[in-house]
């Protein structure tokens, strides 16, 4: 079982900066894919980023490449989400989420593959 508490949203103007971070319980977070998703008002949640077991491996949303950037530091049981040049399209709600991963190098974009989830922080970029 992992509990993922999200942090690090707020308002913002266009072009501005913001970091979340997402902390998992548990001793094994280094075990976990982690990955994070958006859901705007009226909208399907979408993915947004993830990040392998070991960190080496990335994948992202096309909309958001080259401007957030994930990460995550297993000996703090922490995964983060760079976000630069914020846009008022990226205003939504962001959730955290795991999944369990046999191999190192695993991502998951899907959200029916994630079995943990945060209760998300609000992201909102004024123009």
């Amino acid at each position: 079982q992992v509990q993922l508490v999200e942090s690090g949203g707020g308002l913002v103007q266009a072009g501005g900066s913001l970091r979340l971070s997402c902390a998992a319980s548990g001793r094994t977070f280094s075990t976990y894919a982690m990955g994070w998703f958006r859901q705007a008002p009226g909208k399907e949640r979408e993915f947004v980023a993830a990040v392998s077991r070991s960190g080496g491996n990335t994948d992202y949303q096309d909309s958001v490449k080259g401007r957030f950037a994930i990460s995550r530091d297993n000996a703090k049981n922490t995964v983060y989400l760079q976000m630069n040049s914020l846009k008022p399209e990226d205003t939504a709600v962001y959730y955290c989420a795991a999944v369990y991963a046999v191999t190192l190098a695993a991502t998951m974009s899907s959200v029916r593959g994630y079995s943990y989830w945060g209760q998300g922080t609000q992201v909102s970029v004024s123009a």
